[in-house]
């Protein structure tokens, strides 16, 4: 695997799935009243030995260590805005205003027990308990690290569909967060499928925190990183982010980071313990940033 300037192809897998929408994508309407150059299915693959999932086109220095505490506290149950902060993530405002919560029947700030916490730490039973889907992970893969039924789900479908079952209950049904793991040959790879991608400004976060993902349940379980697979089936460029995309895309080529885990996030043996400040980066050298526009 090498890439056309002679280092690892993972180098260039996020600009080749930037260019992948661009050269195969079609124009489709968004619901947030702009159109999106729209592709499915792109795919793009990080083995950890070549470097962390952190793009370099454009610098994420300044908050990197923010979705990693998003994910953890979706982890913990975390569904409002709040809540989030305390880990945190403090970008959750424009999705939980009286407005965005308050269509939904829910409180400001409130995310709803359709979203990635309440899925993620209180799935539903049908007796009325709940199931928390990363303690069960963790001691799956421990206890069974040979199966193929390593899986978490972000979707509670009855709480995303007007009308049907209890009403969609979500300010934002879930985008990312289908995570399906693998121990192969000693090691532990993991294949995050995104249902939903804004590539220019959400996609990035999604790779720094599953990818950080895969370093903690490798500390979990003892099993060293191997591959993080990420797959988006709509994978978008809102119209009026293209010319940030095309400053990314003009730029050189540079090494992907590492991440690793700090000597407290070493000694993490749970699952709901970790945040983002057990994560460190090195050899981070990206582009300078840019302001990309968000579609709320």
């Amino acid at each position: 695997m090498t890439a056309i300037d002679g280092g690892p192809e993972s180098w260039t897998q996020y600009r080749s799935a930037l260019q992948t929408v661009i050269d195969r994508g079609v124009w489709a309407d968004a619901p947030q009243g702009l159109r999106a150059l729209t592709a499915m299915q792109v795919n793009m693959r990080f083995p950890i030995a070549d470097g962390f999932p952190m793009i370099t086109e454009r610098s994420v220095k300044p908050f990197w260590r923010k979705p990693i505490g998003e994910l953890c506290g979706f982890i913990n149950g975390a569904t409002t805005i709040s809540e989030l902060e305390e880990f945190g993530c403090d970008w959750w405002s424009g999705w939980t205003s009286a407005e965005k919560s308050g269509g939904n029947g829910l409180a400001t700030g409130d995310i709803g027990p359709g979203s990635y916490g309440a899925a993620f730490h209180s799935f539903p039973t049908p007796d009325g308990g709940s199931f928390d889907q990363f303690a069960v992970l963790v001691d799956q893969l421990r206890t069974r690290p040979g199966r193929r039924t390593h899986f978490v789900s972000p979707w509670i479908p009855f709480y995303q569909f007007p009308g049907a079952g209890l009403g969609r209950q979500t300010t934002v049904s879930p985008c990312h967060g289908w995570v399906h793991v693998r121990v192969l040959n000693s090691e532990l790879h993991l294949h995050m499928f995104q249902r939903s991608g804004d590539l220019p400004v959400g996609v990035p976060s999604n790779m720094i925190q599953y990818g950080a993902l895969l370093l903690m349940l490798s500390q979990l379980t003892g099993y060293p990183a191997g591959t993080y697979y990420h797959t988006i089936s709509d994978a978008h460029i809102y119209e009026d982010q293209f010319e940030a995309v095309e400053l990314m895309l003009s730029r050189d080529v540079r090494p992907l980071p590492m991440v690793s885990l700090t000597e407290h996030g070493d000694r993490i043996s749970d699952i709901h313990a970790f945040r983002a400040e057990d994560f460190d980066v090195s050899g981070y050298e990206p582009h300078p940033g840019i302001r990309i526009p968000v579609a709320v």
